[in-house]
């Protein structure tokens, strides 16, 4: 899970979108800033569609101008979209949609893969890329964080906090949404749960602290005020009363779980955590682990942390030798912990033992940048394969994570600072269609990655914004 400050302007045409109301579609009335449509003057074309036998990942890079979508068999370009300013990227939790995030709200980008079921079996389409009019106006566009059926986007500029289905993004729309506002704005996220109750940050500009849990009505049936700085959250597998929900802290993690929420112990000189990765198929969360200074945060740690929601501590650790950064982390399809390192080395680890199953080769060696805006190596994962991409050298690797092969390298048109992959399916797993389909006109590229076949892998739990 990201942040996002600082940001830059949308192009005129992406606020326009976001002034536009809700009836210009038919659809119910849009407040607080919160459309999904019309306008005559801005009304376009619906993209054509194409029937195919399958889908291939799509890779969602956003650049200095704009965001670019690429296919991934080849690395060709299927659109770039202009954006002016600074843009972040979260998946909106359907598997179709990005969410981008820039000065004056969050937007919908159809990144054009299409599954629609069909009985037993589904029917695939795709088209081309388009940014939506399905937008949330906000002063300070932040965290975008998909749970569940449901998905938030808060804005640190006001603390409003808005829930929506992102199955209503297939329709071009948002459908009916929930916004509730924390007591004062900070940079915080929020996390809506299965039960319908929401998790949310508490703080100010200045502190943060306290994490809460409401209620569908707004009453607040759980608080923690132990979380100074508190930062980043992952999902890990839930028990049998509900959601488990992971939160960073300055001196230690929370975890929110079984209706409470528990204090961990920090990784002794590593005691910050703010960037964290879960799937709900497994009850560890890999989490970073950065000395505390009287400066700030400190930079170049080697050490990161497994933290085993099931139990209350202690977090294990692992020292990878080399640093890391926040764009580093992320979670295989079971539940293997990804870190990309600064001696370009993708490291594939068991969750459960801390063990290394594979070092790979991914990027030229890097290092950290001063500004965290900069572009550097990061990856994304979907349908079994790391994408790991190397801006200053304009390529990506894409990295079986099974069996830790590079099976495929693209040149990238730009030099991105944000990367998110769809695949149509919200589990980030690709599916085939109907067997012997005289209709589905194309291959299923991709999937078996040149003798990489990743089918029966579990991809539950993928397609978490950072």
């Amino acid at each position: 899970m990201g942040t996002v400050r600082n940001n830059g302007g949308l192009s005129a045409a992406l606020l326009l979108s976001g002034a536009l109301a809700l009836t210009a579609c038919g659809g119910p009335a849009a407040t607080d800033g919160v459309s999904d449509g019309g306008g005559a003057e801005t009304v376009s074309a619906a993209p054509e569609r194409t029937e195919v036998g399958a889908l291939t990942p799509r890779i969602v890079l956003a650049h200095d101008t704009g965001v670019v979508v690429l296919d991934s068999a080849d690395g060709s370009e299927l659109a770039d979209v202009p954006v002016k300013g600074y843009a972040r990227l979260g998946h909106a939790g359907d598997g179709r949609h990005v969410m981008v995030a820039a000065s004056g709200g969050f937007t919908a980008l159809d990144t054009g893969l299409i599954e629609k079921a069909h009985g037993d079996h589904s029917h695939f389409f795709t088209q081309e890329p388009v940014l939506t009019k399905a937008t949330v106006k906000g002063e300070e566009p932040g965290h975008v964080v998909p749970h569940g059926e449901r998905t938030a986007l808060f804005d640190d500029g006001t603390g409003q906090m808005t829930v929506f289905d992102p199955a209503a993004l297939a329709e071009g729309t948002l459908g009916e949404t929930a916004r509730t506002k924390t007591s004062a704005p900070h940079h915080g996220v929020a996390v809506p749960l299965s039960d319908g109750s929401l998790l949310h940050t508490e703080g100010t500009e200045d502190e943060r602290h306290s994490v809460v849990v409401q209620d569908a009505s707004g009453t607040e049936i759980a608080r923690t005020d132990e979380c100074p700085g508190v930062h980043g959250e992952a999902a890990a597998q839930p028990t049998a009363n509900g959601d488990v929900v992971a939160i960073g802290c300055t001196d230690g993690p929370v975890v929110y779980r079984d209706g409470a929420f528990h204090k961990y112990a920090p990784i002794p000189g590593h005691e910050r955590s703010g960037n964290l990765q879960g799937v709900e198929s497994s009850s560890v969360v890999l989490m970073d682990g950065e000395p505390v200074t009287d400066g700030g945060d400190a930079r170049g740690s080697t050490t990161i942390g497994l933290l085993d929601t099931a139990t209350d501590g202690p977090v294990k650790t692992v020292d990878l030798g080399s640093a890391y950064w926040f764009r580093s982390l992320d979670r295989g399809p079971d539940g293997e912990a990804l870190v990309l390192t600064e001696d370009g080395e993708l490291n594939i680890i068991d969750p459960a033992t801390g063990q290394m199953k594979h070092e790979v080769k991914a990027t030229e060696p890097w290092t950290e940048p001063e500004d965290w805006q900069e572009p550097a190596p990061m990856l994304a994962v979907a349908d079994g394969t790391a994408f790991v991409a190397d801006p200053q050298h304009k390529k990506l690797a894409m990295i079986d994570i099974a069996s830790g092969e590079t099976y495929r390298t693209l040149d990238l048109p730009v030099i991105p600072h944000e990367i998110q992959v769809t695949t149509g399916s919200p589990s980030g797993e690709m599916h085939v269609g109907e067997a012997g389909a005289s209709d589905a006109g194309g291959e299923h590229e991709g999937h078996e990655h040149e003798g990489h076949d990743h089918e029966g892998h579990d991809h539950e739990g993928e397609g978490h914004a950072h």
